[in-house]
């Protein structure tokens, strides 16, 4: 007979552990990044039990097998109710892999060697912002991977976002009524162009002259012809208790097309028939201070979108296949794992008195901080809006692999399905190898470029398609 030393009991018992503490750690055997620190592997940080969704779900539920409405109450405590309801009533069904063990293959390889090089040295100031013990600004990384408070979870992954210097991601995104059909649908370029914790261009940490600058933020419309010139720039200040700049310029706006957007807008789609909002970008969209009452809930197993299965390198433009409502169309084909240990978080606005968002409660992968899902509820306690959030690696083992010109493969978001539940519109985003309607634009990775093409209220006005 085979003796089990940590059996589901161990790991239900070190759960419920976590529950009313207010600062977590990572690692149920050891300190997770004591272990990540010799290769990278998470795997001895966990009993075999803990990485097994076959023995979370007694045998019900296997690596391969496909998750539908006939088995999906064998994962319930593993997924939130607003996926379980997609699954069960909807049309929605999910693929089940093995747990990813590598922390590469979770996270960039630069970030992650930032994160150690830098491990122990980020505390949060008396105003909440991230500072290293001299007093400096966060210098890339993960601050705080070893967990610690609500606060210090939501700092992280909001500092963190992308995890790489700067990208420029081309998106496609349709809207969907209750019925699947689509609505509207938009192509456009997202940027990211970090003037802090800069950890592959130079020069870095900081870019210099914006020493209080944290973050730029810019969209650009493609597709329709109607918001084809729509285009929109965010400038985040490193202090995380004021508000972003926020500036638009829209053909609506004619013929002063250039304006600053009050912060409401954040709470608001840019585009008509969008459920996902600038606050709910990597689930943390908004200078975390002018959040608050963070509240660690504890740490729990949970099913999350983290496999390089999820980038559908091999198929045309990587557009990934659909399925699902009365359309067939609804969902996007996605893949989840296994996390061992997910943080599970809950924050309410304080900046932001008007919106209808009353909290957020978010599920973080407690291995590389990267979020999961997130359901938000309005000021009267309801839930208004399910959003879950995939990522991986781009490259897959049948050969695809896309490194953006970097040493190793890309590692970022792939796709988000963001469902209003009092309306039951659905809002499903993707990021494509390109996006057209004014020229072909793609991927750009840790390109210096991107900053004079998106990054001034000048970009606003004027586009230099990409060689």
């Amino acid at each position: 007979m085979h003796l089990t030393k940590f059996d589901r009991g161990f790991t239900r018992r070190y759960f419920l552990e976590s529950v009313g503490k207010s600062a977590l750690g990572a690692g149920m055997l050891a300190p997770l990044w004591d272990v990540v620190a010799k290769d990278g592997d998470v795997s001895r940080a966990y009993p075999d039990e803990a990485l097994s969704i076959e023995s979370y779900t007694g045998g019900l539920v296997k690596p391969g097998d496909v998750v539908d409405h006939g088995n999906v109450d064998a994962i319930r405590n593993l997924i939130d109710p607003y996926l379980f309801e997609q699954i069960k009533s909807d049309g929605r069904v999910i693929r089940v892999v093995p747990t990813t063990t590598d922390l590469n293959r979770l996270s960039p390889s630069p970030f992650n060697e930032a994160t150690l090089r830098h491990r122990g040295k980020c505390y949060l100031d008396t105003k909440g912002n991230v500072r290293t013990g001299d007093g400096e600004r966060w210098p890339g990384g993960n601050p705080f991977p070893d967990g610690g408070t609500a606060q210090q979870i939501v700092a992280a992954n909001t500092l963190a976002w992308g995890r790489h210097d700067g990208v420029l991601y081309p998106v496609k995104e349709w809207e969907m009524g209750a019925d699947g059909v689509e609505q509207y649908h938009y192509q456009y370029m997202f940027v990211e162009y970090l003037a802090a914790g800069r950890t592959v261009m130079t020069p870095k940490p900081d870019l210099p002259g914006h020493e209080d600058t944290f973050r730029f933020v810019a969209t650009k419309f493609t597709s329709p012809r109607n918001v084809r010139v729509t285009s929109l720039l965010c400038i985040w200040p490193y202090d995380q208790t004021q508000h972003t700049d926020f500036v638009g310029n829209m053909p609506a706006f004619c013929p002063i097309r250039t304006r600053r957007f009050p912060t409401t807008r954040r709470f608001e789609p840019i585009v008509w028939g969008s459920t996902l909002f600038p606050t709910d970008i990597w689930l943390t969209g908004d200078p975390y201070l002018k959040w608050g009452n963070f509240r660690l809930l504890g740490k729990r197993p949970w099913l999350g979108a983290v496999s390089n299965l999820n980038w559908s390198g091999h198929r045309d433009n990587w557009e990934h296949g659909r399925h699902g409502g009365a359309s067939g169309q609804r969902y996007f084909n996605t893949t989840f794992e296994l996390i061992p240990e997910a943080y599970v978080v809950e924050l309410e606005p304080l900046g932001y008195h008007w919106a209808r968002y009353g909290k957020k409660r978010i599920w973080f992968d407690a291995r590389a901080l990267v979020p999961l899902a997130m359901v938000v509820y309005d000021r009267h306690g309801q839930a208004l809006k399910h959003v879950d959030w995939s990522s991986g690696l781009y490259d897959r083992p049948t050969g695809e692999s896309f490194s953006g010109g970097q040493k190793d493969p890309f590692w970022s978001w792939t796709h988000i399905h963001s469902h209003d539940v009092q309306d039951d519109h659905i809002t499903i985003a993707q990021q494509v190898a390109q996006v057209t309607g004014d020229g072909v634009h793609r991927t750009r990775v840790n390109d210096p470029a991107i900053y004079d093409l998106y990054c001034s209220v000048n970009a606003l006005h004027r586009y230099e398609p990409p060689q």
